[in-house]
């Protein structure tokens, strides 16, 4: 049985308390993404945070990971940050700093959340997370992670009301 480290049973833990603390609505949640016709592969929370730390590079079927990043700023790399690396944006930053002088550099940075569907959609072995009001058929959903409760109003703020439903 392969042993789980203890950072990986803590965002199990969190992402479970999390569910169970009240009713989450796709708008409360942060979409992870890949092009529509990627090959279909297993992820959960701690595989996702491998590929993001870099940790992982390569899927089952040999194509190299290429993780892709909202700006510094935005309320959803915010939410993802807080949720998934249980580190500061400073400790990132560090993080980073580190594994730079072996070789590896952090994933790309994409200004906007239609600039991460457009890349994730023509770029082989991207992932990306959006908000799920950015879903479309370019890209398919393989994973959604549920927003920490203190960031839902701001993340709800990056989806306009369907039309018909504003008061």
């Amino acid at each position: 049985m392969a042993c789980r480290s203890s950072s990986s049973v803590r965002l199990a833990a969190v992402l479970a308390g999390l569910l169970l603390c009240g009713a989450v609505s796709a708008k409360d949640e942060i979409a992870i993404i890949v092009a529509k016709d990627a090959p279909a592969f297993e992820i959960d929370p701690s595989i996702l945070r491998d590929i993001y730390l870099k940790r992982i590079f390569i899927d089952e079927h040999g194509q190299t990971f290429v993780p892709v990043n909202l700006p510094p700023q935005h309320p959803l790399r915010h939410a993802l940050t807080a949720i998934m690396f249980n580190k500061s944006m400073r400790q990132l930053q560090d993080y980073w700093n580190q594994r730079y002088f072996h070789g590896i550099t952090p994933p790309y940075v994409l200004r906007s959340q239609e600039a991460v569907v457009q890349f994730v959609a023509k770029t082989p072995g991207a992932i990306g997370y959006v908000a799920p009001c950015h879903l479309d058929a370019r890209v398919k959903q393989v994973l959604a992670i549920p927003a920490p409760a203190a960031q839902r109003e701001e993340l709800e703020k990056l989806c306009p009301p369907a039309e018909g439903n504003a008061e």
